[in-house]
């Protein structure tokens, strides 16, 4: 059964997850980040699926607690230390090690997965950009009937874009927002835009259909808590403002 925050925020489309990594291990630094997304305001935070990082965050935080691997034997062991959800995904970190996922591969962890963790856990899954759009709309229908109860787009590593400031911010999370466009018509779960989103195009991504945004870099990358805080409430205020603003995608 999903988190009942996790329900609420997804239900008015204003859900708000802060990515640490999926292979940041440094404790001091996931600590900043997760403590940083809730005192700005974040629905919940992701995390490596690491058992003893788990448990460390969960005394400092209240927010839901979400981990991120590809093996789903870290991600059971990481239900057990007491995460809150699941995500299959995050796959930008593998992407500059050469190493992709094919829609094949994604279904097969997803199903490996859902068989073993407990039936309620709420399990997120992410579709790999590198797959062409009709196909990731495919996937992310399999993925909806092999037990997907979230799907995540990504898509800042294939964007390219060539201006800088807002119109910058708009090209790089343009692979993003159009997958959230095309998934979110074809699945009943909510989706999650992520990747290469900032609070100029958060409101972007609800417009598009997206239940939520997801980000990453645009905060675990700052050196400052203070810094971290300001940009996540600034995410907040965007998502706030996402269903009074008139955009191009409404």
């Amino acid at each position: 059964m999903m988190h009942p925050t996790l329900q609420r925020a997804f239900a008015i489309r204003r859900a708000l997850k802060v990515i640490s990594g999926l292979n940041n291990f440094d404790v001091q630094n996931v600590i900043a980040v997760v403590k940083a997304a809730e005192i700005g305001g974040a629905t919940f935070v992701d995390i490596a699926a690491d058992p003893e990082l788990v448990k460390q965050v969960k005394q400092v935080v209240s927010l839901p607690v979400c981990v991120s691997a590809v093996e789903p034997e870290k991600l059971l062991q990481a239900v057990a230390a007491g995460a809150d959800l699941v995500e299959i995904g995050n796959f930008d970190s593998f992407y500059s090690q050469g190493i992709q996922f094919e829609a094949e591969e994604v279904l097969a962890i997803t199903k490996e997965t859902r068989r073993l963790l407990p039936a309620e856990t709420t399990l997120s899954v992410t579709v790999p950009h590198i797959l062409k759009l009709d196909a990731q709309v495919e996937l992310a229908e399999a993925l909806v009937n092999a037990g997907a109860d979230i799907i995540q787009t990504e898509g800042s590593n294939s964007s390219k874009p060539v201006h800088s400031g807002t119109l910058g911010l708009i090209e790089k999370a343009a692979p993003t927002l159009a997958a959230a466009y095309e998934i979110s018509r074809v699945v009943s779960v909510p989706v999650l835009c992520a990747s290469g989103i900032s609070n100029v195009t958060a409101p972007l991504a609800i417009a598009t259909g997206a239940a939520g945004v997801g980000v990453g870099s645009a905060v675990n990358q700052l050196n400052s808590e203070v810094a971290m805080i300001a940009v996540v409430r600034g995410l907040v205020e965007a998502l706030a403002t996402a269903h009074t603003s008139h955009c191009a995608f409404a």
